[in-house]
């Protein structure tokens, strides 16, 4: 009677064994399942493959080179966007993929133009923010020193002056230097008054609920195929009352310049910007402005604005 139990049992823990054995195949044949893991410390990314049912591994990281380790690290020479690619196959052959875009150590043109890389991809939009608290007017001087106001308050041009429509203007830069400016429905642009009589004798004024401290809108066309030059560092010498000579020099200083007759954020003699700060989300510019006709074209004050990107 024993030796029948164990004979039994025997036959019943091969016959599991088998169905587990058949129960792996049936898994191990399916389709395979890819995703992936990625983290960044500058130039230098981990990958990691999160897969299913795959028995090997093909990455593409985007810069042409490929590997075929399962969790692979990989150097970039250079920072930027980069569309990487895994192709996890199965043991019958079968494939499955994932995409995902790594933003590698990115250059502050990169944060300027957008990802390039993304389907449709038509630049990075920016517009004047409306709800920074820290943009200041200040003196067009070697330290750009407070000019009385302290910061200015969020949305300012629209509720001390009623020109939130300066708000709306949007300033489109392309990867590949190309440059869109959108002036809106009322066809102007913020500026200066000085610059503005001194162009059209102030027939393009639309708007000059600002005109005491100097600030107005003014009709503008922006140019076609316009281009953009973006300087990380540089000495920068702007005409200005401050100056010995008539010249501040701005040392070592990232700045934005434009083709004709172009400009971002505010329309003035001086359409170079120097670029403060720049983010992902967020731009921070010094804006040079003639205030006083007594020393036009020379820069009297600057605005240190800041920018939002639309998303």
């Amino acid at each position: 009677m024993r030796k029948q139990l164990r004979l039994l049992c025997l036959i019943l823990a091969s016959g599991m064994l088998l169905f587990q054995s058949c129960k792996k195949e049936a898994v191990s044949t399916e389709p395979p399942q890819v995703g992936i893991f990625y983290s960044i410390v500058d130039k230098q990314v981990a990958f990691t493959a999160l897969t299913l049912r795959a028995t090997s591994w093909k990455w593409d990281f985007g810069d042409g080179t490929n590997s075929m380790d399962k969790s692979p690290v990989h150097i970039y020479k250079e920072g930027g966007y980069y569309k990487v690619k895994l192709i996890g196959t199965g043991a019958k052959g079968d494939t499955a993929s994932a995409i995902v875009t790594a933003a590698v150590s990115l250059t502050p043109y990169s944060l300027l133009t957008g990802d390039n890389t993304a389907p449709g991809y038509k630049g990075k939009t920016w517009k004047l923010s409306s709800s920074y608290s820290g943009d200041e007017f200040v003196n067009a001087d070697a330290t750009l020193s407070d000019a009385g106001p302290g910061s200015l308050s969020p949305g300012i041009f629209g509720q001390a002056f009623g020109m939130a429509e300066v708000y709306e203007d949007t300033y489109t830069f392309h990867f590949d230097g190309k440059y869109d400016h959108d002036v809106k429905a009322d066809g102007a642009s913020f500026g200066g008054i000085v610059f503005a009589y001194a162009t059209t004798g102030g027939a393009g004024i639309v708007n000059a609920g600002g005109k005491d401290y100097g600030l107005i809108t003014c009709k503008y066309t922006p140019q076609a195929n316009a281009t953009f030059t973006y300087v990380e560092k540089e000495n920068f010498a702007v005409p200005s009352v401050y100056g010995a000579g008539g010249i501040v020099t701005y040392p070592n200083v990232s700045t934005l310049d434009f083709s004709g007759t172009e400009f971002i954020g505010f329309m003035d003699f001086e359409r170079k910007v120097i670029v403060q700060e720049i983010t992902d989300n967020t731009m921070r510019l010094v804006c040079f402005a003639s205030l006083s006709p007594d020393y036009a074209p020379a820069n009297t004050h600057a605005l240190i604005l800041t920018f939002d990107a639309v998303k």
